[in-house]
């Protein structure tokens, strides 16, 4: 499994621009490409998917955690470039036609052999959960749900392996201590205390991270 950050805060190459959102590539073998999120701004999550060597036509499928800007104000600039494509889609968030097909999440799914949905969570956000060798790697958006209620959720398609994405006000760290990946981004106010913590595990994000779950391995 390969997760490329998109967009975030922060940078990580000097070639790619930094802004308030968030959006990743989801890449397993034998399934379609993921492009959860899509930033605040279509400039630039175009901009940096070029800079990347992400081309928009290689996407199949797109995942929206929630309807906040700065998860779908890239959308529309995507769908410009390629709008064949299925979009997942919190039942909250209303407004796009212009798909190949549009699929509303409200309860936990399978969408594919392994890929789920914990269904939309505290009417505002679902979490894509992707099966592993690992254990599930969680990919989340701002994770507005309470953690212990997003984990919960993954935890029924299998264990928990690792978490990627925003974390917002975070604080529960204990519900952390038996994963063997975490990627805090964008919106995660204690990202140094999950360091801190979880020194061994903790992945540095921000636009332009590359990480891989390696067969029979950790991250990488």
């Amino acid at each position: 499994m390969r997760i490329t950050i998109i967009y975030d805060n922060e940078a990580k190459r000097k070639d790619l621009t930094a802004d308030w959102g968030f959006a990743c590539l989801v890449e397993e073998a034998d399934t379609p490409t993921i492009l959860f999120d899509t930033g605040g701004r279509g400039a630039v999550l175009m901009a940096n998917m070029k800079r990347l060597g992400i081309d928009p036509r290689s996407v199949d499928e797109v995942f929206i955690s929630h309807a906040h800007f700065d998860h779908t104000g890239g959308l529309s600039a995507f769908l410009e470039q390629n709008n064949d494509v299925i979009l997942y889609a919190p039942v909250s968030f209303r407004g796009v036609h212009n798909v190949k097909q549009l699929v509303y999440v409200s309860d936990p799914i399978q969408i594919h052999h392994n890929v789920f949905s914990t269904g939309e969570l505290d009417g505002i956000e679902q979490t894509m959960a992707v099966a592993t060798d690992q254990g599930l790697v969680l990919v989340v958006g701002c994770s507005h749900p309470n953690m212990a209620h997003i984990l919960g959720a993954a935890s029924q398609f299998g264990k928990v392996y690792g978490i990627v994405g925003g974390l917002h006000g975070f604080q529960e760290f204990e519900l952390f201590k038996d994963m063997g990946l975490i990627c805090p981004t964008h919106c995660t106010q204690f990202k140094s205390e999950i360091r801190a913590r979880y020194p061994d595990t903790c992945v540095e994000g921000g636009a332009g991270t590359v990480i891989e779950i390696a067969t029979g391995g950790g991250p990488t």
